[in-house]
């Protein structure tokens, strides 16, 4: 766990520095991958996490409109495969693979602490390295049946969705969909279930993971945040590992370290350091 301690002391250390302003410095432009919470009414004052503790901060977050700029960021590795933010997804993938070698890893659940720190984008970009492989299957499933995102990024209009699925409505053959342009299947969401948590833990979840880890060779899972909701455990627990995205200046490493005690971190097969080249004004992705 020593890369994951590393990634945590760093993305500590810059979030400290930031906090610091420079006057002689003019701030750097913003580019984040996702939008970021209190845009408009200024940050929530920090408060002491506990596993469930970033509950009151999901229902003060507020979803701003998205642009052509923000859903070209999440498939960046399928619009300019050879940037630098792809190669960095590729070392992700080749440290998986690696991993994999000692023992079968086919299905990865990807989470952040707190919405807006980048997961679905690397969800997206790490399931489309990944279908680039020759004679790899990858599918990626949208497990986010709050807010989902998968399906607006990749230009999909699912005729049915994981909730379907779940809910016996459909077959999971019927509901997966190939994403435009590239060799990827989706499992995305179509419809917004009352009871999310309660699909996501049903024993429909687990054999539904199960038959998909059958059929294809790799299987990414993009999970809510981690705190605050019971989804991302739930979810994680079905999976063979987790990738935690973590961004500079943002995540605090008290949050890291809950994450990483819901999650359970023997299962955390590597994090993503996200944010740490906006000063050179490129986006950064870190495995």
């Amino acid at each position: 766990m020593a890369k994951v301690y590393d990634a945590l002391q760093r993305a500590e250390a810059e979030r400290k520095r930031r906090a610091e302003p420079d006057a002689s410095v003019p701030a750097p432009a913003k580019l984040d991958w996702e939008p970021a919470a209190g845009a408009e009414g200024g940050a929530p004052a920090p408060a002491r996490r506990t596993p469930f503790g970033g509950l009151w901060s999901l229902f003060r977050r507020r979803v701003v409109g998205e642009g052509a700029a923000e859903l070209n960021k999440r498939r960046i590795s399928l619009l300019q495969p050879d940037s630098f933010v792809a190669e960095q997804f590729r070392a992700l993938r080749g440290r998986i693979d690696a991993i994999a070698e000692q023992h079968p890893i086919r299905t990865i659940a990807v989470t952040s602490a707190n919405p807006g720190e980048g997961k679905t984008t690397a969800a997206i970009n790490l399931a489309v390295v990944t279908s680039l492989s020759v004679g790899r299957r990858v599918l990626l499933i949208d497990c986010d049946l709050r807010r989902p995102k998968v399906h607006h990024s990749l230009g999909i209009q699912p005729k049915a969705g994981l909730a379907e699925v779940l809910n016996g409505e459909t077959s999971v053959e019927a509901a997966i969909e190939k994403a435009e342009g590239m060799d990827l299947e989706v499992l995305a969401v179509r419809g917004r279930p009352a009871n999310p948590s309660e699909l996501l833990s049903s024993a429909r979840m687990r054999e539904l993971i199960h038959e998909v880890s059958q059929r294809y060779d790799r299987v990414i899972l993009d999970t809510p945040a981690a705190l605050g909701l019971p989804d991302a455990k739930a979810v994680s627990d079905l999976c063979d590992g987790s990738v935690m995205v973590v961004r500079a200046n943002s995540t605090s490493e008290e949050d890291v370290l809950t994450v990483l005690e819901i999650l359970d971190r023997r299962r955390v097969v590597g994090v993503v350091l996200n944010g740490t080249l906006a000063d050179q004004g490129r986006y950064g992705y870190v495995s």
